[in-house]
């Protein structure tokens, strides 16, 4: 079969483990022949491509990024968007497209697949909130670096006195915040799926300090939302992308500013930003995107087309792209119990109302 590869979206360590994997074993044990469609959806509807054979994947397990490079390109939003992506496939003669990517990615692949392409999916979402899998390869590696940032901020706060407002991805759903708050030993967790009290915040940052700890580290997703006012997360302009995302980002300024205020106390902001996304994949996200490369090959000869491959009670198995886009995987009432766990009653818990 010849077979064609692209990743969509926003880059995440892991990537080219999935590529590699797709192509190792595609080669291998299927003799089949890859070609790769540079950034994302921009490579079909342009026709810009790349062969992907064994030297084109060797050496690429560890690297961040993607090789196939990427892109936010919606074909919905070009002139005969659609129309030129099956263009570029039958001209290719391509039998089947692994799209790599998360639900917007994934729901062109669903358009696509709906008019007769052969397509299978690879779920990549850094935030962890893509439905109907358990894990989404990179963000353990996010979770790592910002683990590692907390750590190092602490040292700071606590020799300053200061508070320090971390701010993480997650537009909505808070998997990275609340992970990396937990494992760095955050004070105060703030994430997109409940509204947060600031005053409450200020309370618990007071008492804190009252108990002789003079510092005290926030860890904030750029998605979380003020209890007051329009309950919107907070933009950087009002700029939308071509699948009518905001861009977000500037709630830790704003909620330093707020603790200040309030609390008196020296407070900072830190945002980590693109760091999160960059450098070299953990272990763990190597050998789960290897999994889910080496899932997505046999589904295609397999014929599982419209499936994307899944995590699921550490097994990958095939779900509809329609299960896997329907709805964002949000953080549980369960894994906030664990966190509120960690903090006093007042304020301190986990996105307090």
């Amino acid at each position: 079969m010849k077979i064609g590869i692209l990743t969509g979206g926003g880059d995440c360590p892991g990537l080219n483990a999935v590529i590699r994997a797709v192509v190792r074993k595609g080669i291998f044990h299927y003799d089949d022949e890859f070609l790769g469609f540079m950034e994302g959806w921009r490579g079909l509807i342009e026709n810009q491509s790349m062969a992907l054979d064994l030297d084109a994947v060797s050496g690429i397990l560890p690297r961040g990024g993607t090789i196939l490079r990427t892109s936010r390109t919606n074909p919905s939003k070009r002139p005969d968007g659609f129309d030129r992506c099956m263009a570029t496939i039958a001209a290719h003669k391509i039998d089947a497209l692994v799209a790599i990517g998360g639900d917007d990615t994934l729901s062109v692949a669903q358009k696509l697949h709906e008019k007769g392409v052969n397509v299978v999916g690879v779920p990549k979402t850094i935030d962890n909130d893509l439905g109907g899998t358990d894990y989404t390869f990179g963000f353990d590696t996010a979770c790592n670096i910002v683990c590692e940032a907390i750590d190092r901020v602490h040292t700071t706060a606590e020799a300053h006195n200061r508070v320090m407002v971390v701010e993480v991805m997650g537009r909505d759903a808070g998997w990275i915040a609340l992970y990396s708050g937990i494992a760095g030993g955050a004070d105060v967790i703030l994430i997109p799926e409940r509204p947060f009290d600031v005053d409450k915040v200020a309370e618990s940052i007071r008492q804190r300090h009252e108990r002789g700890r003079y510092f005290s580290i926030v860890v904030v997703a750029e998605g979380a939302k003020f209890a007051t006012g329009a309950g919107a997360p907070v933009v950087q302009d009002m700029g939308k992308d071509e699948f009518g995302h905001a861009k977000l980002g500037g709630i830790a300024n704003i909620l330093a500013r707020e603790i200040e205020n309030r609390t008196k106390f020296e407070t900072r902001a830190v945002v980590l930003g693109h760091i999160q996304r960059g450098g070299s994949p953990t272990a763990f996200d190597r050998v789960l995107a290897t999994r889910y490369g080496l899932g997505a090959i046999d589904m295609v000869h397999r014929g599982e087309f419209g499936c994307m491959a899944a995590l699921r009670s550490n097994k990958i198995v095939s779900i509809t792209l329609k299960e896997a886009i329907s709805k964002n995987r949000v953080v549980d009432d369960e894994m906030i119990e664990i966190a509120d766990g960690l903090f006093e009653e007042i304020g301190a818990k986990v996105a307090s109302k």
